[in-house]
């Protein structure tokens, strides 16, 4: 896929007005859109994402049923897990930009934090505490309807994520401040072996992906990453108090969807489609297990520096 980055905001917005999230300053066109699960996310799911069938039905019932409710006691948290490269980045890059259409708002209300980058020192984790509670009341203060990302949780330093609990709770407001309209979204390695593991045991067993059920992989999940002292959840209030409401598996990419991440990678650059260089990147990129050579260890994260070496 081609990169993107998600815009930081360390700072709330200065626009002190509410409203200047729904609609442009300079015109009524809204901001935010209405209806984010509706016909275009679902296409952009369907059409962009490869392997993720799991995922992307989860998420599209997700913030289907969080856009019907008008007025939440509680923000949507969902927490991504799987290998690096299996599309959780991307697909928190279709939610951002389905929910907020134009660059303007992308720029103001879509907020992220990087675990390695922002908290690197576990022993500033008072500081970081007092300063992502500050960043998220400011945020969501200007916009209700504010969109929070969290990557690289599984480099998260113990207990950090904990301290904002109480803004992903159900109640009506804090201070003044409500923060049911919110969007929390957490990206985490963690738990993307134990997917691998599920998804590796169906092959063996001669069942298709589609074949494995989503009930197990999320119970698995919540578990895993509560005992788990590498993924930012290790023994966390957050699942001990239910507050994440879904945990969404990534399973490991194939052989198959290798070849559609090139597909589009080389359109994305202009070239032609050379079926013979897509079947030689990808065959190069499926190496785990080493004697099945199943799944790619990477997914498609390198898949754009190859087509660039190649072409």
């Amino acid at each position: 896929m081609a990169c993107w980055k998600l815009s930081i905001n360390h700072e709330p917005s200065s626009l002190g007005n509410p409203l200047s999230c729904v609609f442009s300053t300079s015109n009524t066109r809204p901001l935010i859109n209405p209806f984010p699960a509706g016909l275009s996310l679902q296409m952009a799911l369907e059409q962009k994402v490869f392997g993720q069938h799991l995922a992307t039905q989860v998420v599209l019932k997700a913030l289907s049923a969080y856009s019907r409710d008008k007025q939440p006691r509680k923000p949507l948290v969902m927490s991504f897990h799987g290998w690096t490269g299996t599309g959780k980045s991307f697909v928190s890059k279709i939610i951002a930009q389905n929910l907020y259409q134009r660059h303007e708002a992308r720029r103001r209300f879509v907020h992220q934090y990087d675990a390695v980058l922002h908290f690197p020192h576990a022993e500033h984790i008072k500081q970081y505490k007092e300063q992502l509670q500050n960043w998220i009341r400011g945020n969501v203060s200007v916009c209700p309807r504010s969109l929070f990302i969290f990557s690289e949780m599984d480099q998260m330093p113990h207990g950090l994520i904990d301290s904002i609990m109480p803004y992903l709770s159900d109640r009506e407001a804090i201070n003044g401040v409500s923060y049911g309209k919110a969007i929390f979204l957490f990206l985490n390695n963690a738990g993307g072996d134990k997917i691998t593991e599920v998804a590796l045991d169906h092959w063996r067993r001669q069942k298709g992906r589609e074949e494995i059920p989503l009930t197990d992989l999320q119970s698995m999940l919540s578990a895993e990453i509560f005992n788990n002292r590498n993924s930012g959840f290790w023994n966390s209030k957050l699942i001990q108090k239910n507050l994440v409401d879904y945990f969404i598996p990534f399973l490991p990419l194939e052989y198959k969807h290798v070849k559609e991440c090139i597909q589009e990678e080389l359109r994305y650059q202009g070239h032609q489609e050379d079926e013979d260089l897509i079947i030689k990147i990808a065959l190069a990129m499926s190496d785990y297990p080493s004697e099945d050579r199943i799944y790619s260890s990477k997914g498609c994260k390198t898949v754009a520096s190859k087509v660039n070496l190649d072409t």
